[in-house]
């Protein structure tokens, strides 16, 4: 169940990717929260730099790794503009990070990447559920998810 809350925080994600687009790079933006509610770490894409693992879920994994402990990670949730990556989704499950919810899936990514036109990733596009065992995880947000949408479609138009 997506709650205010969760819409809250999704919604701030977005933002992010919306910065990561303005600043030239791929529009993805995430949120680690803490089961208080406190916002403790956020950051957008950072890949156009040419280092393909400058994703924000991957830099909440580090970061979470760090600062919290096991007990706090496991109760913290991660808010995403995008559902993780496999390498993200891996990187989640070994810190031991809780629930995960996201605003569009890797499938209509996938899906939407295709439709405009875009290189295939050289990484399998694979869910969460794929990757972790017995994940805490919802989404998509149908409304939150065309957002997302428009920001990889002003990417693409911007490459043309």
């Amino acid at each position: 169940m997506i709650s205010d809350t969760d819409l809250q925080y999704l919604r701030r994600c977005v933002k992010l990717a919306e910065t990561a687009l303005e600043k030239g790079d791929e529009p993805f933006g995430s949120v680690l929260v803490s089961a208080q509610g406190e916002v403790l770490f956020e950051d957008h894409n950072h890949v156009a730099s040419g280092d393909h693992t400058q994703h924000p879920e991957f830099a909440i994994a580090r970061w979470a790794a760090e600062h919290m402990g096991p007990e706090e990670r496991v109760r913290a949730t991660v808010y995403t503009s995008g559902e993780h990556c496999p390498m993200c989704a891996a990187a989640h499950g070994w810190v031991g990070l809780g629930r995960i919810v996201y605003a569009s899936s890797s499938q209509q990514l996938a899906g939407w990447m295709q439709e405009l036109g875009a290189e295939p990733s050289p990484v399998r596009n694979l869910s969460i559920l794929e990757i972790l065992t017995d994940p805490d995880v919802d989404g998509p947000v149908p409304e939150l998810a065309e957002q997302v949408h428009q920001l990889h479609r002003r990417l693409h138009e911007s490459k043309r």
